[in-house]
């Protein structure tokens, strides 16, 4: 009997302590790693520091002094040099660490560790990161941040700039529009498409821009947000209206830039290498946003009329994708699929768009279209995005680079609120008037009697 209370004494609390600690990694992954996770893999990471990095092919061979000093010291042997550590830093999601390199490496040699030191450490994954020559830092991630995502709470904003994700080294991915003017996001149906859609013109409605949208699927996408649209487009006859509305508008800012700079008015646009940033405040027009959604709903065509049109508003989103930026007109192309099977100018127009983000498709070739002329090696990456896992995208760039982002979820009453309150910051723009949406009143909620009525009895 004793046997048995000293177990139960002993064993309870252990066996408690032990089912809490895997509920909360189940569950409660950010809690975990605060309480358990951090002090572990700390410790793992001290202590095996040296004998990791030499097993990784990470470390050098000592000076000549060095092994001097050694032997004249002690008698133990001379090891490898590893590369020198930095403090531990650590995050609610993980540790990071600056490593200073030995001469003759390089950051590629440490990157092609990274899996090998996870699995030493104990984290889910590592990521190397180039500081300046000669130090690298490694990103330690405790968990999946992506599997529930929550956004750092200090994020470096600021104008035209929307952190709209989270990417899997658990930085923010934040949408640019100065750096990356345009961008091509492709989704299939229920991938997450029109969430991220959701958080750019939720993170731009409280800003000083212009936001227009082409929704050629009768509005359903953007009509929510109406209040905050300079304009709005429901089908390919009125896109056909607005988009050379967008091109004069585009001409004129360029008229504007040449005659503040005293440049004659017969200079071609495109020997202009200046933009709208450089007027001064007070002169300066205001940023418009174009949301295209469904882009290949402005390819459709069915006679031989319905083909003219469709040339040219594919030549005139081509102008403003290569003329847009310098004049303060940046575009947010979002569809399905796109590629050159779409017809005349689609190829053309793919190729003006910088930033591509691609989530879950239908086939290889849709991710081949997003993502093949800049990152080949990521196509893979998006083919193996889950259904399970709406908002799970591919984030690339012209530069090659690319990584994986998932974003929040976001209710459209929320976003459509966001815009409602936004509405006086809609701006004057009298060229896109005709094309400002109706936006119904927005019932006002009765509020319930102080006293309840009681109904009168003889």
């Amino acid at each position: 009997m004793s046997d048995l209370t000293t177990l139960l004494e002993v064993g309870g609390p252990v066996a408690a302590l032990g089912g809490g600690a895997a509920y909360a990694r189940a569950k409660h992954p950010a809690a975990y790693w605060s309480t358990v996770g951090l002090p572990v893999s700390t410790f793992r990471l001290l202590s095996s520091y040296g004998s990791v990095m030499e097993a990784c092919g990470l470390t050098v061979a000592p000076s000549r002094l060095r092994v001097l000093a050694v032997k004249a010291m002690t008698q133990r042997e001379v090891r490898p040099v590893p590369p020198r550590r930095g403090l531990i830093r650590p995050t609610t999601t993980g540790l990071r660490i600056r490593l200073r390199l030995a001469p003759g490496q390089e950051p590629a040699d440490v990157a092609a560790s990274a899996e090998r030191l996870r699995h030493a450490w104990g984290v889910h994954a590592v990521y190397v990161t180039t500081v300046k020559p000669g130090v690298v830092e490694l990103r330690l991630v405790g968990y999946d941040v992506l599997r529930r995502v929550r956004m750092p709470r200090k994020i470096a904003g600021g104008f035209l700039k929307v952190p709209v994700a989270l990417r899997e080294d658990a930085t923010p991915f934040v949408r640019d529009y100065r750096t990356i003017p345009h961008q091509l996001t492709l989704g299939a149906t229920l991938s997450g498409k029109s969430m991220y859609l959701r958080h750019l013109i939720a993170g731009l409605a409280p800003q000083p821009v212009a936001l227009v949208g082409i929704d050629c699927k009768r509005g359903v996408e953007l009509a929510p947000f109406a209040p905050r649209l300079s304009a709005l487009a429901t089908d390919p006859e009125q896109a056909a209206e607005l988009l050379p509305v967008l091109v004069k508008e585009m001409e004129d800012r360029y008229d504007l830039i040449k005659a503040r700079q005293g440049i004659a008015p017969g200079t071609p646009d495109e020997e202009i290498t200046s933009d709208i940033w450089g007027l001064p405040e007070h002169e300066r027009p205001v940023p418009v946003v174009l949301f295209v959604d469904e882009v290949a709903e402005l390819f459709m065509v069915a006679t031989k009329k319905d083909e003219e049109r469709r040339d040219e508003m594919v030549t005139q989103l081509i102008r403003l994708a290569q003329l847009g930026r310098a004049a303060g007109i940046y575009l947010e192309v979002c569809g399905q699929r796109f590629g050159a099977e779409l017809g005349k100018g689609a190829t053309m127009l793919r190729a003006q768009l910088t930033g591509r983000v691609c989530h879950r498709v239908n086939d290889e070739a849709s991710a081949k279209m997003a993502l093949g002329d800049i990152a080949p090696e990521a196509v893979s990456a998006a083919c193996s995005i889950a259904p399970e896992r709406p908002g799970l995208a591919v984030a690339g760039d012209t530069s090659g680079g690319w990584s994986r982002i998932r974003t929040p979820y976001l209710s459209l009453g929320d976003a459509a609120k966001t815009c409602r309150e936004s509405a006086p910051l809609v701006p004057d723009l009298p060229a896109l008037k005709p094309f400002r949406p109706d936006v119904p009143e927005h019932p006002v909620e009765s509020t319930p009697p102080v006293v309840l009525p009681h109904p009168v009895t003889d």
